[in-house]
């Protein structure tokens, strides 16, 4: 009889959830459950509801989200607002009601006012307006946390909220419009090596300032958050301020990383910045010393992590080729 946990990673095919998977199994864990989008959908209250009474859940990783850039945020933010509050309402609610104790809410570093004081301490949640481009997909996120706070408040279970950074790595989206930066620019460069392109032009002035935390590094960092017993958890957090920050505290301009993405490509044109597209947010570097101060911090630097992520980016290709040549 298997006695490990019954762990349910839901989002397992994303970048976070797929590396929330890798890092239980290196730990042992082989009592994991997974859905995929095409099984279960997660903004479907019945279906949550069916899926929470036959698995027998004991933990959740709550990693599934709609996710994307600056021009996905800005093209769809109803879908952002909805489909993210959704699966919350419906994941928190349903793991409450089966008897779940221990969940995890994976949010993000757009939950922070648009100029927040840097770097961001959790503290800073609420205090002043958020970055108008993403700012329904922001909302979605703070609702999650609250969520987890209010069921904790009144029902006194155990779910718990983390706050990346900027994550990359393998298992990212690469679509040329709604994914992050640096998927983006791993994209962009690659192909552009390939035509040979002369020139990349950015979206921007390559001036704001960012933070980026390798995908395996944040999953780590999950499993270490909800493994925390619950005396040191609550040492350090607050009933209704209960989220931690997860980050490298370290931060780069975008035009520096955009060099530092076209150096590990191998891309040898020129690059270029388009101004007239927006910036977003000026500076977002998180105040990570709440995570270190519980024993815990980040350990691929960003030169080493983009060198895996495009290894895995090639690799994704490769198999997208051998797959349409089939």
């Amino acid at each position: 009889m298997n006695t490990q946990p019954r762990i349910y990673v839901a989002g397992h095919n994303g970048l976070v959830g797929s590396a929330i998977v890798r890092v239980l199994r290196a730990q042992g864990h082989t009592n994991i459950v997974t859905r995929s989008h095409a099984e279960l959908e997660l903004t479907d209250q019945a279906q949550v509801r069916e899926f929470f009474r036959n698995e027998r859940i004991d933990q959740v990783y709550l990693a599934a989200a709609k996710v994307g850039g600056i021009h996905a945020n800005n093209t769809y933010p109803a879908d952002f607002i909805y489909d993210n509050m959704m699966v919350q309402a419906n994941v928190v609610h349903e793991a409450w009601r089966n008897g779940v104790n221990k969940l995890l809410f994976l949010g993000s570093s757009c939950i922070y006012p648009r100029l927040a004081r840097q770097p961001i301490k959790e503290e800073y949640l609420m205090s002043g307006m958020l970055e108008p481009t993403n700012e329904p997909y922001a909302m979605a996120k703070i609702a999650g946390i609250k969520l987890c706070e209010s069921y904790n408040r009144q029902y006194g279970t155990d779910y718990r909220s983390v706050m990346p950074t900027n994550l990359y790595g393998p298992g990212d989206n690469y679509h040329p419009e709604n994914s992050h930066v640096i998927p983006a620019l791993m994209r962009r460069f690659h192909e552009a090596k390939l035509a040979g392109a002369p020139e990349v032009v950015i979206w921007g002035s390559g001036k704001p300032m960012r933070e980026f935390l390798y995908v395996d590094d944040m999953a780590e960092a999950s499993v270490y958050v909800m493994n925390l017993d619950h005396a040191t958890y609550a040492s350090y957090t607050d009933p209704m301020h209960s989220h931690i920050n997860v980050g490298t505290g370290e931060d780069v301009t975008i035009a520096d990383l955009a060099w530092l993405v076209g150096e590990t490509v191998g891309y040898r044109g020129r690059i270029a910045f388009d101004p007239t597209k927006p910036d977003g947010t000026p500076r977002k570097l998180l105040d990570v010393s709440k995570l270190k101060s519980l024993g815990w911090q980040a350990r691929t630097p960003l030169p080493e992590g983009l060198r895996r992520a495009y290894a895995a980016f090639v690799d994704l290709v490769a198999d997208q080729e051998k797959r349409a040549a089939a």
